[in-house]
């Protein structure tokens, strides 16, 4: 196949073969494209690369199709996921209970013997320590150094874990969600305390820095409740005195009255327990399920 370059791409595979930080597999594969530019056959270029002709016309064929974009690696699919995310929300919640309440005759949790109470409790067929290992770290979980005091009194968490990682993965019932379908994510955060400062802040000038007066008054405490869409990054947040029904359900109107979710099929809100009970004793919601929750001791 011809190969005609343009002056850019021309610069460019000059760059790519004469650069000292280009990979050795991309100045092949430039040095290809600019003698096939100049005419030569493909058994010339071979001999003087040092590469199977097969390579030489592949690479060739590539360009002429694609352009520079096209000497790039194609996509690999890899091998595939062993485990799903609720395996690995399952393992991290496991290493996070008391061994006494899990009948297992340790004194401390090790990968070894995380792996082996996985596969016992039927989470997953078979698994590995380093496996293990490389999901207790994701979250800096280190249960062999410490005896944790977190422990699960949620008795459904594997329904409820599962449904809430479906909806974190646009899925619902196995069916993946439209175009006019949301998840929304919301939390509180209580008191976040208003302070103002007693003297006003000097701005810099010349050979000074800025002035900040170090004393302030309390303001008060305010709650801040926010939602967020998973999907599509948009984040909605209010401050409210106290938090409570009225509070919540003013950022549920603050949200539900803005396109698209106005108008949207379905909206779907992932809460805690708390904001569960807001959103079920309104009585606004026909279905509320909220995401499980660890009990801190």
């Amino acid at each position: 196949m011809p190969v005609v370059l343009t002056a850019s791409e021309r610069h460019r595979l000059k760059k790519m073969t004469y650069g000292h930080k280009t990979p050795h597999r991309a100045r092949q594969r430039a040095t290809i494209v600019l003698l096939a530019a100049r005419g030569r056959p493909n058994a010339r270029i071979a001999a003087q690369t040092r590469l199977h002709v097969d390579t030489v016309r592949t690479w060739q064929g590539r360009f002429a199709a694609g352009g520079m974009s096209a000497l790039a690696d194609r996509k690999r699919s890899g091998r595939p996921v062993s485990f799903t995310a609720l395996q690995a929300a399952e393992v991290k919640a496991l290493a996070c209970q008391l061994l006494a309440e899990t009948g297992v005759p340790l004194s401390r949790w090790s990968c070894p013997g995380l792996a082996r109470e996985v596969v016992a409790r039927s989470i997953a067929g078979s698994i590995s320590a380093s496996t293990v290992r490389r999901w207790l770290k994701q979250d800096a979980l280190k249960p062999w150094q410490y005896r944790s005091w977190i422990s699960l009194r949620d008795h459904a968490f594997r329904p409820k874990a599962a449904r809430v990682l479906d909806l974190y993965a646009h899925t619902f019932d196995g069916v993946t969600l439209g175009q006019d379908e949301y998840v929304i994510s919301a939390d509180e955060k209580t008191s976040f305390q208003a302070r103002c400062r007693c003297h006003p802040t000097l701005a810099p000038g010349q050979a000074r820095a800025m002035r900040v007066n170090h004393e302030y008054d309390r303001g008060g405490a305010l709650a801040y409740l926010a939602a967020y869409d998973v999907h599509h990054a948009r984040v909605f947040g209010r401050c409210e005195p106290k938090t409570g029904i009225r509070p919540f359900m003013n950022l549920v109107t603050q949200v539900m009255t803005t396109e698209p979710y106005a108008s949207a099929r379905h909206v779907f809100w992932i809460v805690d327990k708390c904001l569960a009970s807001f959103m079920s004793r309104d009585g606004g919601c026909t279905r509320v399920w909220e995401a499980p929750v660890s009990k801190v001791g």
